[in-house]
């Protein structure tokens, strides 16, 4: 079977199992979004989910977050780790965005990747989230579970998401990393994972490097 039909019928199960995509990160705009990814490094969307409320109802635009101090916004986001850093990219980004965007979070790869703690992977979620562009987040799970279903080599997350884009039509990018995310989350674990009980393991291989 080539990677191709795989990526066919790995797509009809995914679509099965999860018709309906909502996204994990709480938020009520694209600004929201864009802060609730950089605290999710490293970080599992249930504890965002936990400490955003509490930022959020100080500061939920980039002139009220300019507003806090970068202390009072790391002791808020502390649970999420990496606070120091993330606390003064969340500061940074929101001065850059009054600064450079007139307050609105911009709509472009390039000017998303410029701020500071926005990598490819933040950007291609708030792109795809926010914005409905077709994007292909790839972030360690995803690439885990492509490695592990033959969709790619695993040499790195850069390589998967082209390995990724051309295996799957552009229209359904935005609603399969989803998809790949919840079932990794349910069927396809990193740890303690039985293959012949993954509704994609169990027909068609699993490497087992990842």
């Amino acid at each position: 079977m080539t990677r191709k039909d795989k990526a066919t019928h790995i797509t009809a199960i995914l679509e099965e199992l999860y018709p309906e995509t909502p996204i994990p990160l709480t938020h009520e705009d694209p600004y929201t979004l864009l802060v609730a990814v950089l605290l999710s490094a490293q970080c599992t969307d249930a504890r965002v989910n936990k400490v955003t409320p509490a930022l959020f109802e100080q500061a939920n635009t980039p002139y009220a977050m300019v507003e806090m101090e970068v202390d009072d916004i790391r002791s808020i986001i502390r649970p999420c780790g990496l606070s120091p850093r993330k606390s003064k990219a969340i500061s940074g980004l929101s001065q850059i965005i009054i600064d450079e965007h007139g307050g609105k979070v911009p709509q472009s790869f390039e000017a998303l990747e410029a701020l500071p703690g926005v990598g490819h992977k933040t950007a291609s979620v708030v792109m795809s989230q926010a914005f409905g562009v077709p994007a292909f987040p790839v972030d360690t799970h995803i690439h885990r579970l492509a490695y592990r279903w033959g969709l790619t080599n695993g040499k790195n997350v850069v390589q998967t998401e082209k390995d990724l884009k051309k295996l799957f039509a552009k229209e359904i990018w935005n609603k399969l990393h989803l998809q790949i995310i919840f079932f990794g989350r349910e069927h396809c674990p990193a740890r303690g994972h039985k293959p012949e009980e993954c509704p994609i393991c169990s027909k068609y291989g699993v490497k087992k490097r990842m």
